[in-house]
């Protein structure tokens, strides 16, 4: 029985090592698993820094094509986006061959405010009656044209001077002006795989003189860049389309399109693949955007709010009536709409309707 103890000892020692042994396997495994897995992490850290700064580089360049009117100059902290409020002006030129015009189809006012980071966007009818001092009556589009025409001899220069007008519009200074031209309109929707809207009627117009075929159809759909524009460009309709005419839009319906798009552009730019379509953005806006805002500027404006969310932008549209050939918007409406951007800038909260 002693023997049979000893050797069950025996057994055992013997045993023993040999568990060690096959025991340091899964522990070896397990450690070359991590290293695996830190390896692919920091390759993947790499390759994401490495994307970043070719996207920073690339963001760069465009910056410098879209100032490039604009000295390099150095604003000063206290002066730039991230730090003060401002009210920009957003034009949309229609620079088809077939036109051959300077007229802005879209116009809007942003007021942002680094603190809120939030923004205010007022969109001007396109025929709206405007008189600025010094000039005619005219549409609200002519006077991007007309600026360029006269002012260059005046000391603000053409850009200041259509900043001029428009600031007069609205009783507030304007800081920066952009215009951007239909194509990259359509160059971003598509870069962006196109956008979801909810197209709120039928729509037919062809106009072969310039170019023009817009047909679309009611309802919640993927639009791409041209029928996007189409969307909010629409205003009329032609017996081209077919026996029953679709209805005419109104100035109010295409300034609420326009911003409907701006939102879903927005809402798309800020999703993981609009951001890694970034690259293939920047290449579409840089030829085809112009601003009088530096470069120093524009990099201000981008870090302070790139992210804005769409919920944290108040839209306005001025509605008016059409008295032929001009829209009049009622002095209360416009009111508002001055006092709606003054209390952004001093970071007044909006409720849920935009009203101050």
């Amino acid at each position: 029985m002693a023997n049979g103890e000893t050797k069950l000892e025996s057994g055992g020692g013997s045993m023993l090592p040999s568990r060690g042994r096959r025991s340091q396997k899964p522990r070896k495994s397990k450690r070359l698993f991590f290293k695996f897995i830190l390896t692919i992490s920091l390759l993947f850290v790499l390759l994401c820094g490495g994307y970043l700064v070719y996207l920073f580089m690339q963001l760069d360049d465009t910056l410098g094509d879209i100032s490039a009117d604009n000295p390099v100059v150095d604003i000063p902290k206290e002066e730039r986006a991230s730090q003060k409020p401002m009210v920009l002006l957003l034009l949309g030129l229609d620079t088809r061959e077939a036109t051959r015009t300077l007229n802005t189809d879209v116009i809007m006012a942003f007021a942002v405010n680094p603190k809120t980071k939030k923004a205010t966007l007022v969109s001007i009818p396109r025929d709206l009656r405007m008189q600025p001092t010094g000039y005619k009556e005219q549409k609200a589009n002519a006077f991007y044209s007309i600026s360029q025409r006269y002012g260059k001899d005046k000391p603000e220069g053409p850009n200041g001077l259509v900043k001029k007008m428009f600031g007069e519009l609205l009783d507030i200074p304007i800081d920066y002006l952009t215009v951007i031209n239909f194509k990259t309109f359509e160059d971003v929707i598509d870069e962006l795989g196109g956008i979801e809207v909810d197209v709120d009627m039928n729509m037919c117009y062809i106009d072969n003189a310039d170019g023009t075929n817009i047909q679309l159809t009611k309802g919640y759909q993927k639009l791409s860049g041209k029928q996007a524009l189409d969307f909010v460009r629409y205003r009329h309709s032609t017996a081209k389309c077919g026996k029953n005419r679709t209805a005419e839009s109104s100035d109010l319906e295409r300034n609420i399109r326009q911003q409907q798009v701006l939102s879903a552009m927005i809402d798309k730019m800020t999703s993981l693949g609009g951001l890694l379509k970034l690259d293939s953005i920047f290449k579409a806006v840089g030829t085809n955007v112009k601003t009088d805002i530096p470069k120093t500027q524009l990099k201000s404006f981008l870090t302070t709010y790139a992210m804005i969310k769409k919920e944290d932008i108040t839209y306005i549209s001025l509605e008016g009536q059409w008295r032929s050939p001009y829209i009049y918007v009622k002095d209360e409406l416009m009111e508002q709409a001055k006092l709606a951007l003054k209390d952004q800038l001093s970071g007044k909260q909006m409720d849920d309707a935009g009203t101050p």
